[in-house]
């Protein structure tokens, strides 16, 4: 039996029972998802279900943002009965990695960072660790198309299913302030944490492997820009790709640059980002550029792009985090310029 926590309150209790010699398949994707889904939309309240449930072609499933909103779609974790977020929990670790899902958590409980940082600001956003909600759009199960959305505060996981199989898993935002945890607070996470580490660092490590001619194709900025393409929009950005692609790079620096992309992947479930990985080998790695723009250094303002045929991601380091530290405060995102959602892009 484990507990997991986010800022000292319970999301979920998982009890794990295993019988000797007792094997079975693990489920599809889209199955281990419908089930929980299901389970939550049996607990909702008719008041609850008008927030919660909705249909698959609902325009609020193409909402999406990682600002902190001061409404959102969804039923919010702090008016979920004990059940309600166990089934919440559920839903969660059948579409992320186990760390993924403890990324989504620290993610969460550093909204207790943030209010405390701002608790002598007046009219400030709405920080709070259990202000993440969940929408379940149409009707879970091996037929027709249905999706969700988990979604607060520097964090949007949005999902469409067709028939049993996941056809999207994009927009998926992942943020952090302070993204260098130096100051503990209660509830939040221990000091020295680096939430996104490898998101960050690995593309540290790529852009200054460069060589100066390798750098006058892949730096396309001194200045890194406010935040990332698109942001909030229902359709990624369809700018050709800039940059140095993959090609005229080193194997060294092919490998870093393989390794930036899974780790964004690690944060789905083995077969979700398997699926997204084999799109991206299909389509060719040479097809892929990296782009950078902004300092080279850590601690100034900076951002990267990696795009391809079938993802584009984008990293944004340029906001003071709330201890104070400059480019301690990460945007960070996956998109599908085939479309997000599970919609066909028009060419």
């Amino acid at each position: 039996m484990r507990r997991f926590r986010i800022s000292g309150c319970v999301l979920g209790l998982l009890v794990l029972v295993h019988t000797p010699g007792a094997e079975c398949a693990e489920p599809s994707a889209g199955a281990a998802m419908a089930a929980p889904a299901n389970r939550f939309l049996e607990t909702l309240s008719q008041e609850q279900r008008a927030m919660a449930a909705r249909e698959y072609d609902d325009p609020a499933r193409l909402d999406w943002h990682n600002i902190p909103k001061p409404t959102r779609k969804g039923l919010q974790l702090r008016d979920m009965s004990p059940e309600q977020r166990q089934f919440c929990e559920d839903l969660l670790r059948a579409s992320l990695s186990e760390s993924g899902f403890l990324a989504a958590q620290r993610i969460m409980a550093l909204e207790n960072n943030l209010r405390e940082g701002e608790r002598n600001l007046a009219n400030g956003p709405l920080r709070d660790p259990e202000r993440y909600f969940l929408t379940i759009f149409g009707t879970p199960g091996p037929k027709g198309r249905w999706g969700w959305s988990f979604e607060g505060h520097h964090l949007s996981l949005n999902f469409a299913i067709e028939d049993g199989q996941v056809i999207s898993s994009t927009p998926s935002f992942w943020g952090a302030n302070p993204a260098t945890v130096n100051v503990v607070i209660e509830g939040g996470p221990p000091k020295g944490v680096r939430t996104l580490a490898n998101e960050e660092q690995l593309a540290f490590d790529l852009v200054n492997s460069l060589n100066e001619a390798q750098k006058a194709k892949a730096v396309l900025a001194s200045k890194a820009p406010a935040d990332y393409r698109a942001a909030g929009k229902p359709r990624a950005p369809q700018e050709p790709a800039e940059g140095l692609a993959v090609s005229e790079m080193t194997a060294e620096q092919q490998k870093t640059l393989e390794a930036l992309v899974r780790a964004y992947a690690s944060h789905w479930t083995a077969e979700l980002a398997d699926k997204e990985l084999a799109a991206i080998e299909k389509a060719g790695w040479d097809s892929i550029r990296f782009a950078w723009l902004g300092s080279t250094e850590p601690g100034v303002g900076h951002s990267y792009r990696v795009q391809g045929p079938t993802f584009v991601l984008e990293l944004v380091n340029v906001q003071s985090g709330i201890e104070g530290n400059v480019a301690n405060h990460i945007h960070s995102v996956w998109r599908d310029p085939r479309g997000d959602f599970g919609i066909v892009a028009p060419n």
